[in-house]
């Protein structure tokens, strides 16, 4: 049948098989179409998207860091500062903080030294950024890998970690120590930056900065320093204990090696010329020290210098606790080193206690004093600041005994006093000297002290009175002089005006006023200056950070006329020549000087001079458990210490050697009418054994027994600066102080030349 229009599909004809085909088995699924893979790309997909997710992390990081870390104020152990003491040419006396450090001005430090420091640890600072994040990674990384530890850190994250940080190893350290770099780099300037870094740097033997750290290696300044010099301080910053040659000899060739290394940067960086690198040499520093502290002398000097700054108003106590002080004394260090060894000769190696208990109770205390300008050129505070912690040079707590004669004779010049009988007080003028006699012309209480061991002198000139040092002479002459005059004379020598016990009554004559070493030191420097004077000075100059502070200048004046000076000098060099005071002879110099015994024996004085020095020795008494004040009865093997003793020998001694090789000077004195030609001491009664002068230089004084005061005993508490005062009126006339039978028991007296 042909086909129709209603036919079917299927009816169609259909296309010829292909050859080999075969019919698919319909039990397999059709498999899927061919598509090209797509795995890399999804990868890399992916890592981009962690990548910018990593880095806006980064970035929100960093500005949340750079948001919230904030520049921190600088930690206390970077602005910890010693007060560095100098001596007067110079060299150090002491600092008196733990931390060695002396901040300075960028401009202090040699440019040489300055770039020496930058070819060791960053020689790009100037041009860099404050952060080098390459060099933190190459540094983490040769850190991993173990080519050895390093930083990576540039010269403003050193200075960060050690002005505004700390040294801790911690991950959040290290970030604070980024942001505050990088923030301190866009606030300070470089030169601010390195200022800082070598003031806050560690060099070893305990020297903070780098001015420290060139007196710790090398004795001198900073700005002393040469390239060779600077070129080790800058090695020592990598290892400062391993490059310290002369603690660690065996590490010599690795520090040389260093130093090398840095002067090859600087000829590298052209901060060094080929030559100057050819003919350096390798500077090996000083043999480390211990740090200095204040042990010994040290204390007691820095103390005497603290006070002086802050009672004479130029530096306050909490400004000068705060530290940063440059402060060059008037002290000399010979004649500091030879008092200390005057006082370790004639005393120090002396001392027995085993045998002698009194000499656990001995304590040494000196002064000296140049007189043409006032500076105090030494002082010897007792045995070692850390043991005993009173200064004995300054305080105030025992009686100056018969050295306070002298004033009084002055003040009789100065005024033109006269006697109750209407005679001029000069040397020649004579007294009645019996023990006990009464006062005359005074208003108050009868007043009758005693001369040492009850001797009466009967008539007696002044000069005489004075050589054997009559307590009955000079009580009546203050009278005549007048206290109140007394008083303001010895004032206008040096004494302060609130010295304890500076009474005026007719017992001042005799010392129960309690100076100290150094005041006396003051007023003595006066007379030998001829009356000129009468302040002192400790202080040469200051500076804090280098800004030089004003030191009040002390103008030379008149305190007292020449003529009243000079003439109580004349009677001064008699006491030397054949009076108490021969012992110091020994200084082979024309000197004047007076010797002193305060109550019950409990201190010893000499104070002397010659045109050049003047000097005052004390031995005092003082039980180191309770602090009192106690008779020296005993000590140094003698019965009885006096200050012809003793004191006299350390005062010859210290003066010998502090004046050698200078010529000897006589005095140039312009006396009062009527005082030339003194006559000369006649003998102590009953005494005439001891005219020969030898025996009489090695006894305690002419008549083997110290002259004593008269005045009322004041003891202290212990170790204390100065004991309270005593009521002014305990000292008003009609006590039984003033003399021997007021005393307690003594030893019998010593026969001549004990």
């Amino acid at each position: 049948m042909p086909p129709s229009s209603g036919t079917s599909d299927s009816d169609a004809p259909r296309p010829a098989r292909p050859t080999g085909w075969e019919p698919r088995d319909p039990t397999l699924s059709t498999p899927p179409p061919h598509r090209p893979k797509r795995r890399p790309r999804r990868r890399l997909r992916t890592l981009f998207g962690l990548l910018l997710l990593g880095t806006l992390l980064l970035v929100g990081a960093f500005a949340a860091g750079y948001l919230l870390v904030e520049i921190p104020p600088a930690n206390s152990a970077a602005l910890a500062q010693s007060n560095v003491y100098l001596y007067r040419d110079g060299s150090t006396l002491a600092r008196d903080g733990e931390v060695n450090r002396e901040n300075v001005r960028l401009d202090r430090v040699p440019l040489t030294v300055r770039q020496a420091v930058l070819a060791a640890e960053d020689r790009d600072f100037h041009t860099s950024r404050a952060v080098d994040p390459k060099a933190m990674v190459r540094a983490a990384w040769n850190t991993v890998t173990g080519k050895g530890r390093q930083s990576g850190s540039t010269i403003t994250q050193q200075y960060v970690k050690n002005y505004y940080l700390g040294q801790e190893q911690t991950l959040s350290r290290k970030a604070k120590e980024f942001f505050i770099a990088i923030k301190l780099g866009r606030e300070k300037s470089k030169e601010d930056i390195l200022q800082g870094y070598l003031n806050t740097s560690y060099f070893g033997r305990n020297a903070y900065g780098v001015q420290a750290a060139a007196r710790a290696y090398y004795g001198k300044d900073v700005e002393d320093l040469d390239t060779a010099e600077g070129a080790y301080l800058a090695s020592v910053l990598k290892a400062p204990s391993a490059y310290d040659v002369t603690t660690h000899p065996e590490n010599r060739a690795k520090a040389v090696a260093r130093w090398n290394y840095v002067l090859d940067g600087m000829v590298k960086e052209g901060w060094l010329t080929r030559a100057d690198r050819a003919a350096a040499r390798f500077p090996t520093p000083q043999t480390a020290r211990p740090a200095t502290g204040l042990s010994g002398q040290r204390g007691y000097l820095v103390q005497a210098v603290e006070e002086y700054l802050t009672e004479h108003g130029i530096v306050d106590e909490k400004t000068l606790a705060g530290g940063g002080f440059r402060i060059t004394t008037t002290l000399e260090p010979a004649k500091q080193e030879a008092l200390v060894q005057a006082v370790e000769e004639q005393v120090i190696s002396r001392l027995d206690p085993a045998s002698a208990p009194a000499d656990r109770y001995v304590r040494v205390g000196a002064a000296a004093v140049d007189p043409a300008g006032g500076k105090v050129l030494a002082l010897y505070g007792g045995v070692d600041y850390t043991q005993q912690y009173v200064n004995n040079a300054t305080r105030r707590d025992y009686q100056v005994g018969s050295t306070f004669k002298p004033f009084v004779f002055t003040a009789a010049v100065q005024s033109g006093a006269q006697t109750q009988q209407g005679e001029p007080i000069t040397p020649h003028t004579v007294y009645d000297g019996n023990n006990r006699r009464p006062v005359e012309g005074w208003n108050g209480t009868p007043y009758d002290p005693a001369n040492e061991d009850d001797e009466s002198y009967g008539e007696i000139a002044v000069g005489a009175a004075t050589d054997l040092s009559v307590n009955a002479v000079y009580a009546q002459m203050a009278v005549d002089v007048g206290p109140g005059h007394v008083r303001r004379t010895a004032v206008a020598l040096g004494l302060p005006g609130s010295t304890p016990d500076l009474t005026a009554s007719p017992s001042i004559a005799l010392g129960p006023a309690t100076a100290s070493v150094l005041d006396m030191a003051t007023a003595y420097a006066t007379l030998a200056a001829h009356g000129r004077h009468g302040t002192y000075s400790l202080v040469e100059s200051l500076s804090r950070d280098g800004q030089e502070l004003a030191v009040p200048t002390r103008e030379s004046r008149q305190t007292v006329s020449r003529e009243a000076a000079d003439t109580t000098t004349a009677i001064l060099r008699s006491v030397v020549e054949t009076g108490t005071g021969t012992a110091a002879q020994a200084a082979g110099r024309p000197a004047a000087g007076k010797t002193g015994t305060a109550e019950d024996d409990k201190a010893a004085w000499f104070a002397g001079y010659t045109p050049e020095l003047a000097t005052v020795v004390a031995l005092m008494g003082q039980d180191p458990e309770s602090g009192r004040q106690e008779p020296l009865y005993g000590a140094l093997g003698e019965a009885r210490v006096s200050g012809g003793g003793a004191p006299a020998e350390i005062w010859a001694q210290f003066t010998r050697e502090a004046l050698a090789g200078t010529a000897p000077r006589d005095f140039e004195l312009q006396l009062m009418p009527g005082a030339e030609d003194m006559p000369p001491v006649p003998p102590v009664p009953d005494a005439s054994e001891a005219a020969d002068a030898s025996a009489a230089a090695a006894a305690p004084d002419a008549s083997g027994a110290p002259e004593a005061s008269g005045a009322p005993d004041a003891s202290t508490a212990p170790d204390t600066p100065g004991a309270p005062e005593a009521p002014e009126e305990s000292y008003e006339l009609g006590e039984a102080g003033p003399g021997a039978a007021s005393r307690g028991p003594r030893p019998p007296r010593g026969t001549p030349g004990q």
